[in-house]
């Protein structure tokens, strides 16, 4: 019961935020820039509202707060871990609002230097460990799905803000069509509901649901023909919500089935420019993947749909990983 509210409060708060929020991004212009970089066919997108990412983290926020209130009998390292995620989660949604806030309004095309967006996101994950660190609940090793666990010792920490700050990008990565990112991290969050469920951490239940609800709402603004961009302020946040997951039920690997997707586009977006590099040919029409798609003439609602199900797949696959432990 208190899962599903939290999963209804996000949803109806994203879901009918948009109908004043998204005309008054239109009123201040804050429309989106189509690179020349992207398909041709993206140039009717042109001017469509960004920053629609503030929709669902106001939901989302707002769910996570009465989740917090649910918790209020269970230990105080769960509501650390709990505390430590959002805290994660917000401060990756403002870094990309600070990069959608250059590019849109002050007209800087590439908005945050890379350097600047990595160092950004360096320090919020090491902040977030220093969060769990202090719950007396961070553990060293790290589990394989299927295979057992393996103790990295001080080599945890390094690895931890690698997949941290890989897994945000990668979120970021698969914003590029109507509705994808919304779609397949409704998928992520319900498998990382279901995890976390058996694994008995309830706080995680709670940020998963209320994530869940987000882009399940937000997604009924964002579908093909989509009348808002959720911009890096968006997919910043969600990547920082699933990294708050992965790590808060202690099984960070298991993003590699559980973020199957995420884990595809990047590695199409490193193959595609290693390949160009080494042999200055492309491996596919253009990346991340879900352009090829779209270049091999797939609609954006086909590419979505097959998406998800990969990512349905991923999240099975998760659930019986941790059903094995």
């Amino acid at each position: 019961m208190q899962t599903a509210m939290c999963a209804f409060i996000a949803f109806a708060v994203t879901a009918l935020s948009g109908i004043w929020f998204i005309p008054l991004l239109k009123k201040i212009k804050f429309g989106q820039t189509i690179l020349e970089i992207g398909p041709s066919w993206h140039k009717n997108k042109q001017g469509t509202p960004t920053m629609g990412g503030l929709m669902f983290i106001t939901g989302i926020l707002l769910a996570c707060c009465a989740g917090f209130f649910f918790l209020k009998d269970e230990p105080s390292t769960e509501k650390i871990r709990f505390a430590s995620g959002i805290v994660m989660a917000l401060g990756s949604g403002f870094l990309g609002f600070i990069d959608d806030y250059l590019k849109v309004v002050r007209h800087q095309n590439e908005g945050l230097t890379a350097k600047q967006k990595f160092l950004g996101q360096v320090l919020l994950a090491i902040v977030y460990l220093v969060g769990i660190y202090i719950s007396g609940t961070l553990s060293t090793v790290l589990r394989i799905p299927f295979l057992g666990q393996i103790d990295l010792g001080i080599f945890y920490y390094p690895a931890a803000v690698f997949i941290i700050v890989g897994a945000s990008n990668a979120v970021n990565l698969t914003d590029g069509i109507d509705g994808l990112c919304a779609s397949v991290s409704f998928v992520c969050a319900c498998g990382f509901m279901v995890m976390a469920t058996i694994l008995g951490h309830l706080g995680m239940t709670y940020i998963a649901a209320a994530l869940a609800g987000g882009c399940a709402g937000y997604f009924l603004w964002n579908c093909h023909p989509a009348r808002v961009f959720m911009g890096d302020t968006g997919s910043l946040f969600i990547g920082g919500m699933v990294c708050a997951l992965a790590f808060g039920i202690d099984f960070p690997v298991i993003l590699v089935f559980a973020g199957i997707v995420y884990v595809i586009e990047t590695l199409s977006d490193i193959i595609q420019i290693g390949s160009y590099k080494l042999t200055h040919k492309r491996v596919f029409k253009m990346a991340p993947i879900h352009h090829h798609f779209e270049m091999c003439g797939w609609s954006e609602w086909k590419i979505v749909i097959v998406f998800s199900l990969v990512m349905l797949l991923g999240a099975v696959i998760s659930v019986l990983a941790v059903k094995a432990i």
